[in-house]
């Protein structure tokens, strides 16, 4: 490190990081409830010396964007964006740093044994609901302006922070912003990556499937038809699709994970009464893609396997299965490794770290897509925590990783943007 990037390492603040961190916390920012926490992201981004819109985002027109998908229909939410003053000629690069506000809800609060809305900082993790994905990546970005102005530090270029809501069902937030005009050179969206680098996503496609059935009282079960039943080779073939894609992935970013695009079938519903046959069961789930693949073809090879399998059932055969694509549709993305954005993170966090990152893709769907695919900005993945984590009881983030993100994201700045 040169003696200015010490400098602005030296000035993460560790107890104002967790402070910031505390507050977002005790904010329940589930879907469509993102708005208290989006004005307390924008009151932090003031107080840090940020450059801050604020704007209602117009979802009546959102919608109407191709690359529009969610499975929370908003009918309001804020976008938040702040950035430094930069180079008014305009000479210097523009740094984003992605993320999202939105959590999922805590669910079943009897299964944490912290309050979920509450900071709870123990042993060196910091637990509580969006510690991890992500109110805890929002606080290191934060960290790293304050880090950098109190440093003394001016960047040539542009830090951009954008915080951004409605990621966890579809990701209508960044894509408000890149429409609302906050682009860039580079980005890094701030996901959970244990510390990785990771300039490839995988995408996730929703997906809901209906089969038919016969209702019959269930004294009679014989004379209806259960879609239980006829389900069964329909799950058993989506196993052995699932199984076939990732059989021989070659993709450096992804080869050593043992199912990178995995498909999961998480929610099922059937019948209105326990005594009776049920007329139909649907069930609704996510299809892993790669980067680089055709999405409809990918599509198409869902429909083909259900259309098959139910093709030497008589009912289904008069009766078919139906496909639907529902909810968030999120494509893949990629990044070339020798990107300026990639080289300049990883070279920076080794450089503060004394580690060298991996350089790896991510199996989860993220907002990098959206800046990748729609806004043409090269984007990286990188943040704090295991994804693991995220979306459970007890979620939590080491106090650790906070700062070491915090401290590669103020010199990557530095690097990146310049200095006037």
């Amino acid at each position: 490190l040169a003696a200015l990037e010490r400098r602005v390492v030296e000035a993460v603040d560790e107890a104002a990081l967790l402070d910031t961190l505390a507050d977002l916390i005790a904010i329940p920012s589930v879907a469509d409830r993102e708005t208290p926490a989006q004005e307390s992201m924008a009151a932090h981004m003031e107080a840090s010396g940020l450059r801050t819109d604020v704007w209602e985002i117009d979802f009546d027109r959102l919608r109407r964007h191709p690359a529009y998908t969610a499975d929370v229909e908003r009918e309001r939410g804020l976008g938040v964006v702040g950035t430094t003053a930069g180079d008014s000629q305009g000479l210097g690069r523009t740094l984003i740093l992605n993320g999202h506000i939105d959590v999922v809800p805590a669910g079943e609060t009897e299964r944490w044994s912290r309050p979920p809305w509450r900071l709870t900082v123990e042993d060196g993790l910091a637990f509580g609901r969006g510690t991890v994905d992500m109110k805890g990546a929002l606080c290191c970005a934060l960290a790293a302006v304050r880090a950098v102005r109190d440093a003394g530090v001016e960047l040539r270029g542009a830090l951009q922070v954008q915080s951004v809501i409605g990621e966890e069902d579809g990701g209508a937030g960044t894509l408000a912003a890149l429409e609302r005009g906050h682009r860039g050179d580079g980005a890094i969206v701030l996901e959970p990556t244990r510390l990785a680098v990771a300039p490839a996503q995988a995408g996730a496609l929703g997906f809901r499937i209906r089969v038919p059935g016969r209702a019959a009282h269930g004294a009679f079960r014989e004379e209806g038809v259960d879609p239980v039943e006829k389900f069964i080779p329909i799950f058993a073939a989506l196993r052995a699709l699932e199984g076939e894609r990732n059989a021989s992935v070659t993709d450096p970013l992804f080869r050593d994970d043992a199912l990178p695009f995995a498909l999961a079938m998480g929610k099922l519903r059937s019948g209105i009464w326990a005594s009776t046959v049920s007329e139909f069961l649907t069930v609704e789930g996510r299809y892993g893609v790669a980067p680089g693949e055709d999405l409809e073809a990918a599509r198409g090879a869902l429909e083909a396997t259900v259309r098959q399998a139910a093709s030497d059932d008589a009912w289904l055969r008069q009766h078919p299965a139906r496909v639907e694509w529902v909810g968030a549709q999120f494509a893949p993305a990629r990044t070339a490794v020798d990107d300026p954005v990639v080289t300049t993170l990883r070279d920076a966090h080794r450089d503060t770290t004394g580690s060298v990152p991996a350089l790896r893709g991510m199996r989860y769907g993220a907002d990098m897509r959206l800046l990748v695919n729609q806004g043409g900005i090269p984007t990286v993945l990188f943040g704090p925590g295991d994804v693991r984590q995220a979306h459970a009881a007890d979620e939590f983030v080491p106090v650790s990783d906070l700062l070491a993100v915090a401290r590669t994201l103020a010199v990557t700045a530095i690097r990146y943007c310049g200095v006037a």
